[in-house]
């Protein structure tokens, strides 16, 4: 039962790109041959409306049918016209829709950072494109030793995104670790948390430089798995056990808003220990709440 289930949330997961797919695509191609950075907005905003439109769908059935075992702690103070940089831990593609599930329609549209293959994926790829989600290329330290000028890719991806994001309200989501957590990866980076890898905090310090004097806050958002090896298929058929999303607000401090993470040693060492501290709290939370041992 718990297959035929899952093929049939496949097939509603599927369904749901389909239709809004539509939309998507035609507003997409308005927005590339439409003069004007004005009307271009305008556009984006249609294809925001779009995006929210598809989550929302998505969650109505996974409510109703996946009936997923999840409990939710968020702020009473979030809101839609505000601006926020979400930061969160990673376990499994099963993150994306919790923090939907927490998050919908309470803070504005998301803009996740991404891994730079995935705007290869059917629609959802292009979604992403004309959404203007921040891609990341992720280069190894060898092809950063190599070639320095590489590391800027990924830097000016992440500035279009933060001037963009003047213009209207947003939602800057990071999975901070850059990839999902397994025992394997933990221990390949010699981890210093249990629960967590390494916290990567050159994005996060550059959004902060670029957009802190407008953000609202910091969302910090911690999900734990009672099942210690998540996988959205399980999620799908309806057999993932309980899932907790704690989320805490952050105040900005002033300090971020006038350092240079990237050109001054003292503000990334500085950020390196705000971000650790934070993790090592989110580490103990995690250690009452899971066992990824």
């Amino acid at each position: 039962m718990s297959t035929a289930k899952g093929v049939v949330s496949l097939l509603l997961l599927t369904l749901t790109t389909l239709f809004w797919g539509v939309p998507l695509i035609l507003l997409t191609l308005l927005k590339i041959i439409i003069p004007g950075q004005h009307r271009k907005q305008r556009v984006l905003n249609s294809l925001c409306n779009v995006a929210l439109n598809w989550v929302g769908a998505n969650l109505w059935w996974m409510r109703r049918w996946i009936k997923p075992n999840v409990n939710i702690s968020i702020p009473d103070s979030l809101s839609p016209d505000q601006w926020w940089l979400v930061i969160s831990n990673h376990r499994s593609w099963t993150d994306i829709f919790i923090l939907f599930m927490a998050l919908h329609r309470r803070i504005p549209m998301p803009r996740f950072f991404l891994k730079h293959q995935l705007i290869w994926i059917p629609i959802v790829g292009l979604a992403f494109w004309a959404l203007e989600f921040p891609f990341m290329r992720r280069f190894s330290r060898e092809q950063l030793a190599k070639n320095p000028k590489l590391a800027a890719i990924d830097r000016e991806s992440t500035e279009r995104v933060c001037r963009q994001a003047r213009n209207a309200p947003i939602a800057i989501f990071n999975f901070v670790e850059g990839t999902r957590f397994t025992i394997a990866k933990r221990e390949k980076q010699q981890s210093p948390f249990r629960h967590l890898l390494r916290p990567k905090a050159g994005g996060v310090s550059q959004v902060l430089s670029l957009l802190g004097d407008k953000l609202d806050g910091i969302l910090d958002v911690t999900i734990s798995y009672e099942n210690p090896t998540p996988t959205f298929w399980d999620f799908l058929c309806g057999k993932e056990a309980r899932i907790t999303l704690n989320a805490r607000q952050l105040a900005i401090p002033q300090w971020m808003n006038e350092a240079n993470y990237h050109e001054e040693q003292q503000h990334k060492e500085r950020f390196h220990a705000w971000i650790n501290s934070l993790w090592q709290e989110k580490d103990a939370l995690l250690a009452k709440q899971t066992n990824h041992d």
